[in-house]
């Protein structure tokens, strides 16, 4: 794997600009209800204009769908709804082409019911796949009622354990009934699983993969309850226990070595991992385990741990210090960060972190962009917020909404008891901020039926946003003062400048510790990595403006302008309501 002690891996990473595609909402090329691969090709010169390098599609994969697409039936299969192998096939062969490199979903912390490996292992006690999947015997209390082998709550607001009939013992899902999670702890599972899941597509040219939940295949086999945090709930949170196990570096050190054959790079989704140093162990290139991960302290602001759709409120102070915290943990090190604020479970930046309101859209939608674009590490843009989509509307009846986990919560709300009018005056202001819906409605291409998602006449999987003839790709392109233009511009910034941006020294410019009711966010780059001692301007500085009103900056700003959500602005003038200003020093 490696020649003379040195890993064959490039890191070219580090320069990559990552557009993330969820296919069923992105483009439908063959006038479907659902968007689909030859729609993606039909779109990759529009990806590549706006200066991104990769691209990022998220499951593609045949399967049920009942989480989309995150419970696969076939690694080495396609969606019928979003073409064939073949399909993918000339994909990874279009993106290749236009100079670009494209990384895949990889989920394999748990199979759909219906993949093949799971059909047998249900099948009996005695099968041979039985052991590639986690199977208890039931508990029994007191009056021999039959409960789960303990009080574990899965991720979508119900018990991790369902009872299987067929052979009457449970098996765990961490996510959904239908979502088996494979017990890694097999060796002949665990070197089945990644031939089928990475090897078959690294062979057909992916360069490398976002991988899902990437902290829970080691599991406490001995299963032992989580505490009550949730009194009065038969279930408990268990990330605790679940996440971050005693094997889960050995596992990942098993993938690192298939990655590095192929210069593959990898983007962890790492929840519930809270401690840079424990993040380091994941990340450090030496290690030879993930290129990245997903540090979730920012997209989780305003949620309330094991209840995220219950909203509390946050400030511009809490946002910096987290994001000071991830832009600088790898200080001083060999590791790698990652920037993004919108991704397929979370709502729409513009609507949860700047407004939404007709008259300061653009202006945050751009401010926001700096904030991704100029941050240290590898930025991730997500589909849709290169044009500020928002979230959907509030007036939306909840059945719109076809996400399990908004589903299961609210089936909940009403299995205690609370009325539909309840659930819409009580409840429905903080669903509609953070349903993993708002960013799964389809790509608002152009003003015309469907939005351009899909031809007239067809009726999309999900209903378009109602605001998609003021917000879409069409217009945004012929307009040189447009969010999508902005967002060309910032990353070609990013692009000419990487000692300051890629790979610059991150600080704070503003005292954040304190009780002051800060609303602007103020940063600056500092030149570094190879290219340092050459770049021509040795410092950047980032200023945000989170509210509505002009705030003054003129005792942190000097340099030249080099970018402004707003014309005609001057270094050190108030930044207006939500601009995002760059300055050259």
């Amino acid at each position: 794997m490696a020649v003379n002690g040195t890993p064959k891996r490039s890191g070219w990473w580090k320069d990559a600009i990552i557009y993330q595609i969820w296919p069923k909402s992105f483009h439908s090329a063959r006038g479907s209800p659902t968007g689909d691969i030859p729609g993606i090709i039909a779109k990759l010169d529009y990806i590549k204009s706006l200066g991104v390098n990769t691209i990022w599609v998220s499951p593609h994969y045949k399967s049920p769908m009942i989480d989309e697409g995150y419970d696969v039936a076939d690694y080495e299969d396609v969606n019928p709804d979003f073409g064939t192998v073949a399909d993918a096939e000339q994909l990874i062969k279009e993106v290749h082409q236009r100079g670009m490199r494209i990384i895949f979903d990889l989920v394999i912390n748990h199979t759909s019911d219906q993949h093949k490996w799971f059909q047998e292992s249900r099948s009996s006690k005695t099968n041979p796949k039985r052991d590639w999947y986690i199977w208890r015997p039931a508990k029994y209390d007191s009056n021999g009622n039959r409960q789960p082998p303990n009080n574990w709550a899965s991720n979508f607001s119900q018990s991790a354990w369902t009872w299987d009939p067929t052979t009457e013992e449970y098996f765990l899902h961490l996510f959904a009934i239908e979502q088996p999670d494979i017990n890694w702890t097999n060796a002949e599972c665990r070197k089945a699983l990644l031939e089928s899941s990475m090897e078959f597509w690294l062979k057909r040219g992916v360069n490398g993969f976002r991988v899902d939940t990437v902290n829970m295949y080691s599991k406490p086999m001995d299963f032992p309850d989580a505490p009550i945090t949730v009194p009065g709930s038969d279930i408990q949170p268990a990330s605790s226990l679940y996440c971050n196990g005693p094997e889960m570096h050995n596992y990942l050190r098993e993938m690192g070595d298939i990655l590095e054959k192929y210069d593959a790079m990898t983007v962890g989704e790492l929840p519930c991992t809270s401690d840079p140093k424990q993040v380091l162990e994941y990340v450090g290139f030496a290690r030879n385990e993930l290129s990245m991960v997903f540090q979730f302290d920012t997209v989780d602001l305003g949620k309330t741990p094991g209840d995220v759709f219950a909203f509390k409120p946050w400030t511009v102070s809490d946002f910096a210090n987290i994001t000071n915290k991830w832009q600088t943990f790898t200080n001083g090190n060999d590791g790698w960060t990652t920037s993004f604020i919108e991704n397929h479970d979370q709502g729409r930046a513009p609507s949860r972190f700047g407004s939404d309101k007709p008259e300061h859209h653009d202006a945050s939608s751009k401010m926001l962009a700096l904030l991704t674009v100029l941050s240290s590490g590898t930025p991730f843009v997500y589909m849709g917020q290169e044009l500020g989509m928002t979230n959907v509307p509030l007036s939306w009846d909840y059945k719109e909404y076809l996400d399990l986990n908004t589903i299961n919560y609210i089936q909940r709300l009403k299995d205690q008891g609370k009325s539909d009018d309840e659930i819409v005056k009580k409840y429905m202001p903080a669903i509609n901020l953070h349903a993993r819906d708002n960013s799964r409605t389809p790509v608002q291409w152009t003003d015309g039926p469907n939005a351009g998602f899909t031809k007239e006449g067809v009726k999309p999987w999900m209903r378009v946003n109602d605001n998609y003839k003021q917000i879409n790709a069409a217009q945004q392109l012929e307009d040189k003062d447009s969010i999508l233009s902005f967002w060309k511009q910032a990353i070609a910034l990013r692009k000419e400048h990487p000692a300051l941006f890629t790979y610059g020294k991150f600080t704070s410019l503003l005292d954040y510790s304190g009780k002051e009711d800060h609303k602007v966010f103020a940063f600056a780059k500092d030149a570094a990595g190879d290219k340092a001692s050459s770049a021509t301007n040795k410092q950047a500085i980032v200023l945000l403006n989170f509210s509505d009103q002009e705030q003054d900056v003129s005792k942190i700003a000097k340099g030249k302008v080099a970018l402004s959500s707003h014309k005609d602005t001057n270094a050190s003038a108030p930044l207006k309501a939500y601009e995002g200003r760059v300055l050259l020093v």
